[in-house]
């Protein structure tokens, strides 16, 4: 289970993220960015967050340390910001903090050179979880110690908005064509190869346990949070198992990035 602490000070917001996260301080002396029930995604992106930073780090890629964060809608009476104030009142009780990585830089495709293999590696996963938020144009990504992290995946698995299409919905193909990794040659294939059989069952009901029960209830179609999870496990045991058959990578919108340094000239060359 993840680890539980009380957020003690709001610092400040980051209005990069469209669901307005905040820099806060808690009662273990740590920095976190919290993620709050109360924004217009709701409790869905937290359970993503969940379900999907837990799965990324038991298959060893990079995702800042996730902590369950109570939170008492009092601190957000003394924040100048209206809108603050109001994501902060409407979030009391269980939300979700992610480690802050001080000093770390967001990924820049001309500055930080990611090598096939590891750029496999997250194509596959985000194809895997239906991560449709690491485009060149949003990367979600940072780089700290010379390290390449993951972060944001509220926008993932998207065919849990709506429970009686999800079986249709998770079979779909991946383009990947504007992953923010595209550019790198990712060897999804190889990728596969080494993580889709490391998504068991087992694995992810662990994950999936993460998940704290109030975020699960009341979910139409289930009687009880154990189904929920139940559901989430079947489908990304089905889809880890051929997704990497379905994922396209062709050329870059009209509108595409800055060629980074490994862009290859010829598109096709990079899909075969």
């Amino acid at each position: 289970m993840l680890t539980e602490v009380i957020a003690t000070r709001y610092v400040t917001p980051l209005r990069e993220g469209g669901s307005l996260p905040g820099i806060v301080e808690a009662d273990d002396l740590g920095t976190y960015v919290m993620k709050f029930t109360g924004a217009g995604q709701g409790r869905k992106s937290l359970v993503a967050e969940v379900l999907c930073g837990r799965l990324a780090q038991e298959l060893g890629l990079r995702v800042p340390e996730l902590v369950r964060m109570q939170l008492d809608p009092v601190i957000g009476l003394g924040e100048p910001d209206e809108e603050v104030q109001e994501l902060l009142k409407a979030s009391g009780g269980l939300n979700l903090g992610m480690d802050f990585l001080p000093g770390s830089l967001g990924f820049d495709p001309l500055a930080y050179r990611v090598d096939a293999a590891e750029a496999g590696r997250v194509v596959w996963f985000d194809a895997l979880i239906g991560n449709v938020d690491r485009s060149w144009r949003n990367p979600n990504l940072l780089v700290w110690h010379g390290d390449l992290w993951l972060i944001d995946h509220g926008a993932s698995m998207i065919w849990h908005h709506n429970w009686p299409t999800a079986e249709a919905a998770a079979a779909r193909p991946y383009d990947a064509s504007d992953h923010a990794l595209a550019p790198f040659g990712p060897d999804v294939a190889a990728a596969a190869a080494r993580l889709a059989p490391r998504v068991t069952p087992e694995l992810l009901a662990a994950c999936a346990a993460d998940v704290p029960d109030e975020w699960l209830v009341d979910e139409p179609g289930f009687t009880a949070p154990g189904e929920v999870r139940a559901a989430y496990v079947r489908l990304l045991t089905q889809r880890a198992a051929s997704v990497h058959e379905r994922v396209t990578l062709g050329p870059p919108t009209a509108d595409g990035p800055s060629r980074a340094p490994g862009w290859l000239t010829d598109w096709k060359e990079s899909a075969r």
